[in-house]
């Protein structure tokens, strides 16, 4: 089974952002979500992401992939991987991280799908303008 993937974000983001994800690339397995909403805490969190982890197989690793870093969903995932040698918890989830790792899972471990969702992560924030320059740049 491929590495296990949650993501977790305020409001209702998580559950939109693996819809689209998979709008685009289909049904993926061994992924799950949790929302935070009002009134919930790290401790709600905690206990909605440890149900989620319970769902999936982790016995190849799992990344959890949030919004804000130092937000409660961070705070609760980091509780639950920081003991853990194949979990980690990565922030500023998107789109674009989403499709190059879940496209990558079958073919990467957990250390190099983890410097995919970075890598990814970041490289997908673009400028319109920006990029029409560096492409002017690059036909000079």
């Amino acid at each position: 089974m491929p590495v296990g993937i949650i993501i977790g974000t305020h409001g209702e983001s998580a559950r939109e952002l693996l819809k689209s994800t998979e709008m685009i690339i289909g049904k993926q397995d061994n992924v799950e979500f949790i929302t935070f909403v009002p009134g919930e805490n790290t401790d709600t969190l905690i206990q909605k992401f440890t149900e989620k982890l319970n769902a999936i197989d982790a016995s190849d690793g799992v990344l959890f992939m949030v919004d804000l870093f130092g937000g409660s969903p961070y705070n609760a995932a980091s509780q639950i991987a920081l003991p853990q040698e194949k979990m980690d918890v990565i922030t500023g989830v998107n789109i674009p991280m989403l499709l190059e790792t879940l496209s990558m899972r079958a073919v990467s471990g957990f250390d190099d799908l983890l410097n995919t969702a970075l890598t990814a992560g970041s490289t997908g924030v673009k400028s319109l303008k920006q990029s029409l320059k560096d492409v002017e740049e690059d036909d000079l």
